[in-house]
């Protein structure tokens, strides 16, 4: 069994243990079962950010040392950091309109700053399909993964910065009025998309190395010289005939 089955079963088994004490936590007086979106938007919001970072450093590092393996540490993980924000954008619709009598409401600091930072990202995935060259697109690809991502912090404050719809930060206050059993129950989803963060990575990675090599080999065979298929003809066998 390879790695990436072993990771992927392994993220599975964390997930249902994170819903399974979803389904157990105390409800909301107010929101009700609505609360439970809570145990996939937040752990998707978190992964998000905790994706982005994670480019930013390999950002860093290709640019420091400039070896493969942090680029497609770094494209591996906007992907995937993609893919949860847009999941915590849809859950957060699915949960606002209940709660809020709304999908979308365009005044949210953390809502606007989120998509903004979703749309930035798919730009980086973009510009990294526009550049043929190798060296340069990972360069190019650093420079946006670095700049990018003080749209991290910015999401994260927004809540202090502007208080609009959404509430502000909770679960790291040192007074922290969520409910103990609730706050197990989130950390556990937390810890459980975390694994399948690892497992995504896992195949990304492995699928851009692939691509890594299928580049290489097509470089290979336009850097053969023309004509260089071509054998000289036989003399000898001219002379015979």
């Amino acid at each position: 069994m390879n790695r990436h089955r072993i990771l992927g079963l392994i993220a599975l088994a964390a997930v249902l243990v994170g819903f399974y004490f979803g389904g157990q936590a105390p409800l909301d007086q107010l929101q009700g079962d609505y609360t439970r979106i809570m145990y996939v938007h937040v752990p998707s919001a978190w992964l998000a950010y905790l994706s982005f970072l994670v480019t930013f450093a390999a950002s860093i590092l290709w640019l420091a040392r400039r070896k493969p393996v942090y680029d497609r540490i770094a494209e591996s993980s906007v992907s995937v950091g993609v893919f949860f924000t847009a999941l915590a954008l849809m859950t957060g619709m699915i949960w606002g309109y209940p709660v809020w009598g709304t999908f979308w409401d365009w005044g949210d600091a953390r809502m606007m700053t989120t998509a903004l930072m979703f749309f930035v990202y798919l730009g980086y995935l973009a510009l990294r399909r526009s550049i043929p060259d190798p060296a340069m697109r990972a360069t190019r690809s650093a420079v946006l993964g670095i700049v990018a991502f003080f749209l991290v912090p910015l999401s994260y404050v927004s809540v202090i910065i502007v208080r609009t719809l959404h509430q502000g930060i909770t679960v790291v206050r040192p007074d922290s009025p969520i409910d103990g059993e609730i706050l197990l129950a989130l950390l556990s989803n937390v810890g459980a998309f975390t694994v399948v963060y690892l497992a995504f990575m896992s195949v990304k990675t492995a699928i851009a190395r692939g691509e890594e090599q299928l580049e290489e080999q097509s470089a290979a065979a336009d850097a053969t010289p023309a004509g260089a298929a071509i054998t000289a003809p036989n003399l000898e066998k001219v002379r015979d005939v």
